[in-house]
């Protein structure tokens, strides 16, 4: 084995959550990844749709044991050493696959190898490993500073409530139904004068109806900065709940810029211009209001991009009139207007 060290760290990350066009619900997970030689690890497996076992959203005992787990102070959960490294978003149950690794110490160092994917209880290493990926050698000190920091930081989970302010009520009552599903808090107001400053701390986003005016804006962003609480100003683009919710999942990430999958998205003259910086599934859907102000949706593109600046043409039909482009991996999504 090599005894080339590498990198070792932990970053926020996301997997976005979203109404899709189908009518499906996919549910918003906020956890730590692993940072390996300075990108996430994930991004080095194959285009998953999954969340390290340091979920944000778990009980703080889960939490705990799980970071144990990971510096070897207890037993190993699957046979032969193996311990999973990123499982289903949805549930988990072993049977939907996770990707696990042996880790192991040698001296002060701690090595993850043999990764693979895993559907039982034994894996197969000459079907399903991930063949050059690893072994990962990490110096002992860096590697349990930054787990040991999961377990004495005193920052605060996740905020994953937003504030809806907007003047169509149904319209909000919908929005809101959609966000509690798939995982996110929301709660509905006119605005935020008199609401005290403990409550406002919860909130990570606030999301503006169209017909809110400057004004009412500016009094909302006065209440928040009076209780000191920062947070992402969302104006909707439409009255549109799918569009809202993405554009409200964009809001709630927090995962560094400099490691997100997806970093660029511009709609115009009918193509979407799509940035990645490794290679992922990219899905792109359109929504248009008509002359009725009736809503559609259309997924215009669903594919593979490997990294690199993309661009795609897109059905001129679905993307007719008052326009938007929802671009989606499973990590994060970004919103456009489309511009004629």
């Amino acid at each position: 084995m090599s005894a080339e060290y590498a990198t070792f760290g932990l970053a926020p990350a996301m997997r976005a959550g979203g109404v899709l066009v189908n009518g499906d619900y996919q549910v918003h997970r906020d956890f730590v990844d692993f940072i390996v030689d300075g990108r996430p690890l994930l991004f080095q497996l194959s285009d998953l749709d999954a969340v390290s076992p340091l979920a944000s959203d778990v009980p703080p005992s889960i939490f705990t044991a799980q970071v144990r787990s990971l510096l070897l102070e207890t037993e190993a959960p699957l046979p032969g050493g193996r311990y999973v490294i990123y499982g289903c978003p949805e549930c988990e149950d072993l049977a939907c696959g996770a990707v696990t690794a042996v880790i192991e110490k040698e001296g002060t160092d701690y090595i993850w190898r043999d990764f693979a994917w895993q559907t039982d209880e034994r894996a197969d290493l000459e079907l399903n490993g991930y063949h050059g990926i690893g072994p990962f050698r990490f110096r002992g000190t860096d590697y349990r500073a930054a787990l040991d920091s999961l377990l004495t930081s005193a920052t605060a989970s996740p905020r994953r409530r937003v504030l809806l302010i907007g003047a169509r009520v149904a319209l909000l009552a919908k929005l809101a139904a959609a966000l509690r599903t798939i995982g996110i808090g929301a709660d509905i107001a006119h605005d935020a004068d008199g609401v005290p400053a403990d409550e406002l701390r919860g909130y990570g986003a606030v999301a503006f109806g169209r017909a809110i005016g400057e004004e009412e804006r500016a009094a909302v962003r006065r209440a928040f900065d009076r209780a000191g609480v920062e947070v992402t100003y969302v104006n909707g683009l439409a009255p549109i709940v799918p569009l809202l919710v993405a554009q409200i999942e964009h809001a709630l990430d927090r995962s560094p810029e400099e490691q997100r999958r997806l970093t660029r998205l511009v709609a115009a003259d009918g193509e979407a211009g799509v940035e990645v910086t490794s290679p992922c599934r990219v899905r792109l859907t359109a929504y248009r209001l008509d002359r009725l102000f009736r809503t559609h949706a259309q997924e215009v593109f669903d594919g593979v991009l490997e990294a690199g600046r993309h661009r795609i043409a897109l059905d001129a039909r679905a993307v007719k009139g008052e326009a938007f482009v929802v671009a989606r991996t499973a990590g994060s999504v970004l919103v456009e207007a489309m511009a004629h």
